[in-house]
């Protein structure tokens, strides 16, 4: 095998693997074994306060931010920015991260919703309801992987502290969207915020294996040629 295969098993599939079981674990906590405790026992109670709290205003809000997560959405964003950093960079580094992040979150996403089966809310749904299980929520899980890399991304390639700050804004995207989610009767409180640790671990991961082993070698190559000019 060779050594970026060995990095790459060693630097995502453990972790994501680890991921995985983490996420199963979680779901079959807040399903089976503490069901009936608090504070998991208010979850339908928020559910419900959030369907009264209903506009006409509030459904078209909720429904473009759904939308920015909905699978076609995310699956083009993610094509194109990987487009965009690779004619951009002339590298390949970025574009790889960008799109390891988005499938690593989507692989344990739909691993999880095998495992685990919640119901969804009960409460009227405002979006049809897909096939899969209601923990996670694969729609905030995919927003969280793109947006959040796409902040991170963008905050590692401009040196400009009021352009780090507005790239960050990016992250609120995947907060609208869980809010979202939650308002059209889609998912649980805890379905949104698991989804939250998915997206979160699978940039954190897939940052560490693609972008910081690159930073090491800018160091490394810098470093060496002020040796030889030494």
């Amino acid at each position: 095998m060779s050594d970026v295969a060995v990095r790459v098993v060693k630097r995502v599939l453990f972790p994501v693997a680890l991921l995985f079981g983490v996420m199963v674990g979680l779901g079959l906590l807040i399903t089976k074994v503490m069901a009936h405790v608090w504070p998991f026992t208010v979850e339908d109670s928020v559910n419900r306060e959030l369907e009264r709290d209903r506009t006409a205003e509030g459904n078209a809000v909720s429904l473009v931010f759904s939308t920015l997560a909905n699978t076609p959405v995310i699956i083009a964003v993610t094509a194109l920015a990987a487009l965009v950093l690779r004619l951009t960079l002339k590298r390949w580094r970025e574009p790889i991260f960008l799109c390891v992040a988005v499938t690593a979150q989507a692989l344990v996403f739909f691993l999880t919703t095998l495992v685990i089966d919640r119901t969804r809310p009960a409460v009227d749904h405002l979006d049809a309801s897909p096939p899969t299980s209601s923990f996670p929520s694969g729609h905030t899980s995919a927003a969280v992987a793109l947006y959040l890399g796409l902040a991170v991304l963008l905050v590692r390639l401009t040196n400009r502290t009021g352009l780090k700050a507005l790239c960050w804004l990016l992250v609120l995207v995947p907060v609208c969207v869980a809010v979202a989610r939650m308002y059209r009767g889609m998912h649980h409180p805890t379905d949104v915020l698991a989804s939250f640790l998915n997206g979160g671990t699978c940039v954190a991961v897939t940052a560490r294996a693609f972008l910081d082993e690159g930073v090491r070698r800018v160091r490394r190559a810098i470093g060496s040629r002020r040796l030889a000019h030494s």
